[in-house]
């Protein structure tokens, strides 16, 4: 197998699965870090550079379609560059092992949570 299918194959799938809504960035965190032998941090950086561009024409087609509330924006984007910014450094100041079992709950908790979730609600 080439060494670049496999890493082809992993974008691929999650970038499906990210436009079913199911959270493609987190997938490939995880295919990078299990999977293709990537450290956190280069797996990180990886995943950015996949969300830019998916974000931006997301971005580009609510706005077309008129999903885009102005008021929410103008709330959400200061205190989203805030939140991303103070993630950002902790990201890199704290032993990335330290977040590993939080995390691997939270996506449990995730995941059961969409499973167990009843038809109706929102």
């Amino acid at each position: 197998m080439k060494t670049w299918l496999l890493p082809a194959l992993c974008g691929f799938g999650t970038g499906i699965l990210s436009a079913w809504g199911i959270g493609g960035g987190t997938l490939l965190l995880l295919c990078m870090t299990l999977f293709l032998g990537v450290d956190q941090q280069s797996a990180q950086g990886i995943n950015l550079l996949y969300f830019l561009p998916t974000a931006g024409a997301s971005l580009f087609f609510h706005r077309k379609n008129g999903y885009l509330e102005k008021d929410v924006l103008k709330c959400a984007i200061p205190l989203g560059t805030l939140c991303a910014l103070a993630a950002a450094w902790v990201a890199t100041s704290v032993d990335i092992t330290l977040f590993r079992k939080p995390f691997g709950l939270f996506l449990l908790y995730a995941g059961v949570s969409m499973l167990l979730k009843k038809e109706g609600n929102p």
